[in-house]
């Protein structure tokens, strides 16, 4: 009897064992299979977005580039375009072009969300109102559909395929976002920008950081400088110019001047031209020719 007791509790020990073993395998396994999963989480938040900004106030400040739009009034659509640059921080602006020929959203000018304080008097950029923000706006990036190494830029290149995409659904979470579609597993928006799909006009351009920092849905999305239909011919809500102008501005920007966009009606600009510490412009000069 004791030994059948012996020999009843050795094979007990054994199947426990056993089955501890079968247990601790099946945790590893989900263990495992968590950790893998949570590195495809990480990975598709990472990769999905071509670029997240990074601003702060004081980036015009530190600004050695300025990009100076200026239009008749709130509801006009055409303007001028002027190139400034300053050797340092406490050198004055300096003409680095004469003033071209631009044209802004449809429905003209709307006070937009970048570098400068917010201004909540009217007009108001909003999503779809076919305005152009004005304001201060750092710009990030140029894009284009030339592969990346025919481009020689001092900025940063996007190339656009049919996998980028500008989110303008003011219900999803990557609004006002440049995402890569082939990275992402639950899309959630119904309405974007397919970049190459626009044509010509996304050959070359900017792209002009709008509501970036923070994001808030109903702002304004895909804000950029790209090619124009034609003078006159009014944008959503970018700033555009002909092709040749296009190309000498991108050629021109380097990151390293933390390049910005200055975009005002000349009312405004001569409001607050001191306080901004803009160039000297002379008002309807382009227009004039």
């Amino acid at each position: 009897m004791q030994m059948l007791s012996c020999c009843f509790s050795a094979g007990t020990f054994a199947t426990s064992l056993a089955l501890m073993k079968t247990i601790a395998a099946h945790m590893r396994c989900q263990l495992f299979l968590a950790a893998i999963f949570v590195g495809l989480l990480s990975f598709a938040g990472a990769a999905e977005l071509i670029y997240t900004p990074v601003l702060t106030k004081d980036f015009f400040k530190n600004s050695r580039q300025m990009v100076l739009v200026t239009t008749e009034n709130w509801e006009k659509v055409s303007g001028t375009l002027q190139r400034f640059e300053r050797s340092d921080l406490a050198a004055e602006w300096r003409a680095a072009s004469s003033p071209i020929k631009i044209v802004v959203g449809r429905n003209g000018l709307g006070w937009g969300r970048g570098l400068h304080e917010e201004i909540k008097t009217e007009p108001q950029k909003k999503e779809g109102d076919g305005k152009s923000p004005a304001g201060i706006f750092r710009l990030s990036s140029a894009f284009g559909f030339a592969p990346p190494d025919e481009m020689k830029l001092k900025v940063r290149y996007l190339h656009v395929t049919d996998a980028l995409e500008c989110i303008d659904d003011i219900n999803s979470v990557r609004y006002n976002s440049l995402v890569d579609n082939t990275h992402i597993f639950n899309s959630d928006w119904k309405s974007s920008e397919k970049m190459l799909a626009v044509g010509e006009q996304y050959r070359l351009g900017v792209v002009v950081e709008h509501n970036t920092d923070p994001r808030t849905s109903g702002k304004g999305s895909c804000i950029f400088l790209h090619i124009w239909k034609g003078d006159g011919s009014g944008t959503s809500g970018c700033t555009a110019m002909e092709k040749s102008e296009m190309e000498k501005l991108i050629l021109w920007l380097d990151a390293r001047a933390n390049p910005v966009l200055v975009q005002l009606p000349e009312d405004e600009f001569l409001r607050v031209q001191s306080k901004w510490n803009l160039p000297s412009l002379k008002i309807n000069s382009a227009r004039e020719k």
